[in-house]
């Protein structure tokens, strides 16, 4: 059975691959090759064929499967989207070239908030996934050069960590004031005509301009039930992400025009002001700029004017000093100890290493994220508690004292403090925190174990970095 790839490859009408040609070099080259003359066919409305060249397919095939992603409404995973590709591909990539396409629509997931409400997703299906990843590959490097510099999500070569670095650059340099804004459900309230207007400044293909279209007025299904929609571009496709930036570019273009230092990444945007007033009247005239211009809602609630050390921006926070130092915000970590909790729960019908091994994932990727951390005490609060939470743990699987008292003493401590600490009647959590479990379990005997030391991967990543 031929892989997708070469289904994909062998639809464009090229000749077909020489024998013992290496596919990922070929599909390298071609998209190597079409991305020269990306800008001339987007003025000349030939876009559409850039989109279904092979070596583009290709690429896009390989990010959507590599991401493993969830099932759209038609229910077909990543493990039969191969099959599902070699038999119905030739008839999407006609009707794509023929401007006719119809997308499916959308399945609505609802992910909590931590700070409370929902975020709607609507994951389109593998198909549309991998369309949305090619039609993003060729628009994203047409809009690319006109993004503003302090613009950071979702694009090539930027992350959340410079945003944070310029921030941070921002209040030392004497900008002691931040104007907070948070866009009311930016991602569901997107004005389709503006938006689309601001698209075909730059794509000249019809065809594409009415894909991106009816992608954006795909219908969301839940609970059976498909529900129209007339705005917004919700989070879960490859495109949105591009999309978002190309409306918000304008509220970007505002800011340098009036001279502002400003951090946006997607619809998180903090303005760096040196003055409370100036902080206000400039909340209140770009409010009116989202509104007239882009017809976007500040949350009033949720937006603020204040000092950098009182608000956080994009987990982080920076401390009061001269030269502010880059702390974790207490929201943030809040909700790595929920986390914490939620992993912990039922670990007591678990041994001690199986539960380290189910710990690490969620604290090694927080650490790299966080790794910017300029202050330790935090981690070392953090630290200490995951491992009074093991020890609770432990103390609960003994459940008898004899049993306790034989393990502290395997642990190292005396038969005398062990039973007097067995049979001591407190409850487990006191336990936990007690000299006893501390002197049998320190923090060496959990790094033998393996597990992952905040504080530890933290200085390690910073002298790599």
């Amino acid at each position: 059975m031929k892989p997708a790839k070469a289904e994909i490859r062998r639809q464009d009408g090229a000749q077909a691959e020489a024998s013992g040609r290496n596919p990922e070099r070929g599909a390298l080259r071609a998209e190597a090759e079409s991305a020269t003359d990306w800008r001339t066919k987007a003025e000349t409305g030939g876009l559409m064929e850039v989109v279904c060249e092979r070596g583009n397919l290709w690429l896009a095939y390989q990010r959507v499967v590599e991401n493993k992603g969830a099932a759209g409404v038609d229910g077909i995973g990543v493990s039969e989207f191969k099959d599902q590709l070699k038999r119905h591909w030739p008839t999407i990539r006609a009707t794509l070239l023929a401007g006719t396409y119809l997308p499916q629509a959308v399945r609505r997931v609802d992910i909590p908030k931590p700070q409370g409400g929902v975020r709607t997703l609507g994951i389109p299906t593998l198909t549309d996934r991998l369309i949305q990843q090619a039609l993003h590959q060729v628009l994203s490097p047409l809009f690319e050069a006109d993004f503003s510099e302090s613009s950071y999500g979702f694009r090539p070569g930027r992350n959340a960590h410079q945003a944070v670095k310029a921030a941070q650059r921002y209040v030392a340099e004497g900008r002691r004031v931040v104007v907070d804004m948070d866009l009311e459900k930016f991602f569901d309230r997107v004005n389709h005509d503006i938006l689309m207007e601001k698209v075909s400044k730059k794509v000249g293909d019809g065809r594409v301009l009415k894909l991106i279209r009816r992608y954006l007025e795909a219908g969301m299904m839940a609970g059976g039930m498909v529900s129209p929609r007339t705005q917004g571009t919700p989070q879960g496709g490859p495109l949105s992400p591009l999309l978002s930036n190309i409306l918000l570019t304008e509220l970007d273009r505002e800011l340098e025009r009036r001279g502002h230092a400003f951090c946006r990444y997607a619809d998180d945007c903090n303005i760096y002001v040196r003055s409370r007033a100036a902080g206000e009247r400039t909340l209140a005239s770009i409010t009116r700029f989202l509104s007239g211009r882009l017809k976007l809602t500040v949350n009033e609630a949720k937006s603020a004017v204040a000092r950098p050390w009182e608000r956080k921006f994009l987990g982080y926070s920076v401390s009061w000093h001269k030269a502010p130092k880059l702390r974790i915000a207490p929201t943030s970590l809040q909700r790595l100890e929920d986390k914490v909790r939620e992993v912990l729960q039922g670990a007591r019908g678990r041994s001690l290493s199986n539960t380290i091994g189910a710990l690490n994932p969620v604290l090694r990727g927080w650490a790299a994220y966080f790794k910017l951390t300029e202050t330790k005490r935090a981690l070392e609060e953090i630290d200490g508690w995951i491992r009074r939470k093991l020890r609770c743990i432990l103390w609960r699987q003994w459940k008898r004292p004899y049993t306790r008292a034989k393990n502290l003493m395997k642990a190292g401590l005396t038969q005398e403090r062990a039973f007097r600490s067995a049979f001591n009647q407190r409850g487990p959590w006191w336990n936990s925190g007690a000299s006893h479990m501390n002197a049998a379990f320190r923090k060496s005997f959990f790094d033998r174990m393996g597990l992952v030391s905040l504080l530890d991967t933290t200085r390690r990543l910073q002298c790599l970095s």
